[in-house]
């Protein structure tokens, strides 16, 4: 039972992400206890980000579902957060789309790699998430001060800028790699689990 837990805590994830969201929706920018609501399951949820991976890791009973489901529920958490402030705030959407753009393509690249090459999470992908968890938690606190606000959008544009710098550097990596390991057919595209806690 125990060594299920990684998973089980990558699930609560991916199911905090649409609860988190309808939280804010329904604060419909009162800043009250719904707001702290979707605060405080944002932040649990950044914390199993680490913690899962951790876990998976010490126990050894990392699995291909927690090595899909959790790079895809920390990616979820990040744009649904964002997405949502889009939506409520009015947050400036480029830096989200460059961000959302970023994530789907290492992704998409990395999985196409991966069943011959590790590509292994990038100091600047781990400086790029802890950038966005400060940004959104800033954001998600309950009538926020202007300073608070000031620092979210800040700590924002600092992740944008890693998140275009560590995507041309994975750009690179993948195609190096594309080129000294086509693909073949049949082969599994299943990838390793990250060095990390965090998202690349």
């Amino acid at each position: 039972m125990i060594s299920a837990l990684p998973n089980v805590l990558t699930v609560l994830r991916l199911i905090g992400v649409p609860v988190m969201v309808v939280a804010l929706l329904l604060d419909a920018g009162e800043q009250g206890a719904w707001r702290w609501a979707a605060l405080v399951i944002f932040l649990a949820a950044a914390a199993t980000d680490y913690l899962d991976g951790y876990l998976a890791r010490r126990w050894e009973v990392v699995s291909d579902f927690g090595k899909l489901a959790d790079p895809i529920a920390d990616k979820a958490l990040v744009l649904a957060a964002l997405g949502t402030l889009i939506a409520t705030d009015g947050l400036p959407w480029w830096p989200v789309a460059i961000i959302a753009f970023r994530e789907v393509y290492v992704t998409v690249g990395r999985l196409l790699v991966a069943h011959d090459v590790v590509i292994a999470a990038s100091p600047g992908g781990k400086l790029k998430t802890v950038l966005q968890i400060a940004s959104i938690a800033l954001y998600l606190w309950p009538a926020a001060p202007t300073w608070m606000l000031t620092t979210a959008w800040v700590l924002l544009l600092a992740a944008t800028a890693v998140a275009l710098y560590s995507g041309i550097d994975y750009g690179i990596k993948i195609a190096r790699a594309r080129r000294e390991h086509p693909p073949q057919p049949g082969e599994s595209r299943v990838p390793e689990p990250e060095a990390g806690g965090f998202p690349e």
